[in-house]
């Protein structure tokens, strides 16, 4: 429960709301070791704390990302830190994304749910040989809108993944896709049987997103969603974050659909 203190080395802005945080240790505790898909309680001092989903590289084990969309009182004040700046960090908590060497991975991600699915895909990038096909679908409400959009290109002309990209609403100088994630879906080859199927996003979107899946034949078990919910404490205590029986905090962030989906609304059939 006592936050460790990171000093931010590096700052990105990715959109004008969300910008990306390189945080490193300003102590001589040892580097945070992370699962991709887990979180960390992040604590700007004399303003509160908020969990946030790590979005860097797993293999760098002494770099911690965060990217951050400014939504109240603590993100505000954490978009606004500069290189200098110190934080308290606790962490990493959570479950992760599943296992999918040898298989095949399909990543479905929406606005800012490309965050905490980003170490994911750069580990598959890293240790590509590990996997059979691998597949990004991304959607955003704008192109100015869109996160890490350097690495989109580079996952998509130089990382042997198929990368598709949509957005709400595309404007005059937008030559991309336009609507809703589920029609790129299709446009992903993956075995059924074999693939290990991955949604991060709004809460809507990912409902839509397994079922279609579910009418395409993969089995709900197969399909992994990350319920980052009204996390508090992030260790089980407060209970702010409870789903059923599980605590989000806890028991997820990653549940697998099959576990979640007659709480989400729409039963896995």
């Amino acid at each position: 429960m006592l936050p460790r203190p990171f000093q931010v080395t590096g700052k990105n802005v990715e959109t004008s709301d969300t910008v990306t945080l390189e945080l490193t240790a300003a102590d001589d505790g040892p580097p945070i070791v992370f699962t991709p898909g887990q979180f960390t309680m992040v604590y700007v001092f004399g303003v509160g704390e908020v969990p946030l989903s790590i979005s860097g590289d797993p293999d760098r084990p002494g770099s911690l990302v965060h990217t951050v969309r400014a939504v109240g009182a603590v993100t505000n004040t954490i978009c606004a830190l500069e290189p200098g700046d110190t934080v308290g960090v606790r962490g990493p908590y959570g479950t992760g994304w599943p296992d999918a060497r040898n298989r095949d991975l399909l990543v479905i991600a929406g606005g800012i749910g490309l965050a905490p699915v980003r170490p994911l895909i750069r580990r598959a990038v890293a240790h590509r040989h590990e996997y059979f096909s691998v597949g990004l679908v991304y959607g955003s409400r704008s192109p100015s809108e869109l996160l890490y959009r350097d690495e989109l290109d580079g996952w998509r002309h130089g990382a042997a993944i198929d990368v598709q990209v949509t957005v709400d609403r595309g404007g005059p100088t937008w030559r991309g896709d336009v609507g809703v994630v589920t029609p790129l879906v299709q446009r992903i080859r993956y075995v059924t049987d074999e693939t290990v199927a991955v949604i991060c996003g709004p809460e809507m979107m990912m409902r839509v997103v397994a079922r279609t899946l579910e009418d395409r034949g993969m089995a709900p078990e197969n399909i992994y969603v990350s319920l980052e919910r009204n996390m508090k404490c992030g260790v089980g205590l407060c209970g702010h974050c409870q789903f059923g029986s599980d605590f989000v905090c806890t028991d997820g962030p990653v549940f697998p659909y099959s576990h979640v989906a007659y709480r989400l609304g729409i039963g896995a059939q």
